[in-house]
């Protein structure tokens, strides 16, 4: 490990970063360093980059971009950071696509488009539409299928789920519903770290009150767009798993099984129409 890339790790380190080796990697290969040595220019960028890091900037969100399943993804402040733990509803709906004949498939509150992209990416027989009410997360996502060569396979639509014409406005039903809500209940918005408090947008934080606002409001749309046989999968927080089934069993959804994520926390609910 050569002198400046250690002193790198360690900058990150007293800057809050809770992986700076990790982190001292990907900016080296975001920096295209691949050798033993920095130029001038690399080590002023990177000091840039951990003068901002030391203000729990995510380094996603300084970088503009974050890797996610198999593909890197565009982000900024206007779309919630990829997360490890939404891998675990990427990768069942890719297995229940490959043993299913499921054709179409929905995200809910989309984002940067990286659940319904990943799994676009993986199943070529798949056509998608993505829904998000910010046009700013929606110009993300867009460019992220650009990225991957995936525009032709799926629509975005700027709308909330809240809005009564939505149904009218997708078309059709799907075979798969994905989404990925605001699970947080407000007042406990202020006790998020700072990296999620101050740089996430607040509208994919906030899930109301008691944190299952949105999944209610999902409940009753996908009971109207989805096929009958279809299934939704749905992230959650800790310890909400049941509440979340419980909402869509009253729904008229039947519940299949949930996933725990890398940490053992029941993350992925999966229920069927």
């Amino acid at each position: 490990m050569n002198t400046y890339f250690q002193s790198l790790v360690i900058a990150l380190r007293d800057a809050g970063s809770d992986s700076p080796l990790l982190e001292a990697r990907i900016i080296a290969e975001y920096l295209n360093n691949n050798s033993s040595e920095w130029t001038v220019e690399q080590k002023k960028i990177a000091e840039k980059i951990i003068a901002e890091r030391s203000k729990h900037k995510p380094l996603c969100k300084i970088l503009g971009e974050k890797g996610f399943y198999k593909y890197n993804f565009i982000v900024s402040e206007d779309v919630l950071s990829p997360r490890p733990d939404t891998e675990i509803l990427v990768e069942a709906a890719i297995a229940e696509a490959k043993q299913t004949d499921i054709s179409s498939i929905l995200d809910l509150g989309t984002g940067s488009g990286c659940i319904i992209l990943s799994i676009l990416g993986d199943i070529e027989t798949l056509q998608g539409v993505a829904v998000d009410v910010s046009s700013k997360a929606l110009d993300i996502a867009k460019s992220n299928a650009e990225r991957l060569n995936l525009s032709s396979r799926v629509s975005f639509i700027q709308a909330s789920w809240f809005d009564e014409d939505l149904p009218e406005r997708l078309g059709h039903k799907f075979d798969l519903i994905v989404s990925n809500p605001p699970y947080i209940a407000t007042h406990e918005i202020a006790e998020l770290e700072a990296e999620v408090r101050d740089y996430d947008p607040l509208s994919a934080l906030d899930g109301g009150e008691d944190g299952f606002f949105h999944y209610r409001q999902i409940a009753k749309l996908s009971a109207k767009i989805i096929n009958q046989g279809g299934l939704i999968m749905l992230e959650g927080g800790l310890n909400q798993e049941q509440k979340i089934a419980d909402i869509f069993i009253a729904a008229g959804f039947s519940l299949q099984k949930i996933l725990a994520d890398y940490s053992g926390i029941n993350r992925c609910i999966i229920l069927k129409k």
